[in-house]
């Protein structure tokens, strides 16, 4: 069962960031065939594994001299089905990632996520006596990518290959396909199958600490102030301009403001009136707010997606004191339902 891609829509354009990664791991995955013999030179595989992986005794008993090992470990990977498995995972759910923390953020807490799935890992290894084996592969930051996208994005749906008998695709929703996942770590941890010590060769608990640590992320960015998120959000104090910005920068990103393309529309009914607006970049109807203004008989609309912004809609001259009464959001499409 491997996805193939989600419906997800990206705000910033193309993920380089994520597309820079995969191309690294890839990089990285030539070399390891050439220095090697492409896996068939025992003693070579042996020598790089240990001085480049994560060797659960070193980090334990020698933290954190042997931390840098994290980090080539997550770059690192022991044949050509893990890195193809594990790149597929990245290019699928990463780009949303990207787009959603920025880049700066997206690779800190990338690498934090692949530290966080080696610590739980070594843990484990070293406390049942398999320390001395070497880790390598980006399982533990792409299950972080994971986690993070379930919570973020509890409503995308991902399009995935199926294999039993034939080929078939299928459009699983995240909040299936990820806890699916998920499971099937804890339960292969559970059976004892962690690591080569329970004769899989594949280290799950690095999977379920990886997610664990990207679930708590996605958690804290939804609650975090969007002045601490967004720069856009942040005052100037004191009214100082902002500092000025060579030619490199000038070139920003787009905002979402710049996606909209429609007027939102109003629709009245017996007694309700319905608020249609496209809005692009959010997760789901959370990320929405919509209140009255009396006065100018007007309904706005904020949203706090990747960027924050707002619009507005006229209600007719005939409107009293509506009330919202709820905000549904689906595909790109929001439906604000205010009662007369």
């Amino acid at each position: 069962m491997f996805p193939i891609h989600d419906d997800t829509e990206r705000v910033h354009g193309r993920p380089y960031l994520n597309y820079g990664m995969i191309a690294i791991n890839v990089i990285v995955f030539i070399w390891e065939a050439s220095v090697t013999s492409f896996f068939s030179d025992g003693p070579a595989v042996e020598e790089m594994f240990m001085t480049y992986g994560a060797v659960p005794d070193r980090l334990v008993n020698d933290f954190p001299a042997s931390a840098p090992t994290i980090l080539t470990s997550m770059f690192m990977h022991a044949g050509i089905a893990h890195i193809v498995g594990n790149m597929i995972f990245l290019f699928v759910f990463g780009d949303n990632i990207e787009d959603k923390f920025g880049r700066i953020k997206y690779i800190l807490i990338y690498v934090g996520w692949g530290v966080a799935a080696a610590l739980a890992h070594s843990a484990y290894a070293v406390s049942t006596g398999g320390g001395e084996i070497p880790a390598v592969g980006a399982s533990g930051a792409i299950s972080g990518v994971l986690g993070a996208y379930m919570v973020m994005f509890p409503r995308a749906k991902i399009f995935t290959v199926i294999a039993a008998f034939f080929l078939y695709t299928v459009r699983i929703p995240v909040l299936i396909y990820i806890p699916l996942w998920f499971a099937m770590q804890v339960i292969f941890a559970v059976l004892g199958q962690l690591g080569p010590s329970g004769g899989s060769g594949v280290a799950y608990l690095a999977h379920v600490g990886g997610f664990v640590a990207g679930v708590a992320a996605g958690f804290a960015w939804r609650i975090l102030p969007d002045s601490i998120k967004y720069r856009e959000g942040t005052a100037i104090a004191g009214g100082a301009k902002p500092a000025f910005r060579g030619p490199m920068f000038r070139k920003a990103r787009p905002r979402i403001e710049d996606v909209v393309t429609a007027a939102p529309e109003v629709i009245e009914g017996p007694d309700y009136y319905e608020v249609i607006a496209e809005i692009r970049g959010v997760s789901d109807a959370s990320d929405i707010s919509a209140s009255y203004d009396a006065d100018s008989r007007q309904i706005r609309i904020v949203a706090h997606g990747t960027r924050k912004y707002e619009m507005s809609a006229k209600l007719p001259a005939t409107a009293g004191n509506p009330v919202v009464k709820y905000i549904q959001y689906l595909n790109g499409i929001a439906r604000i339902r205010l009662t007369k």
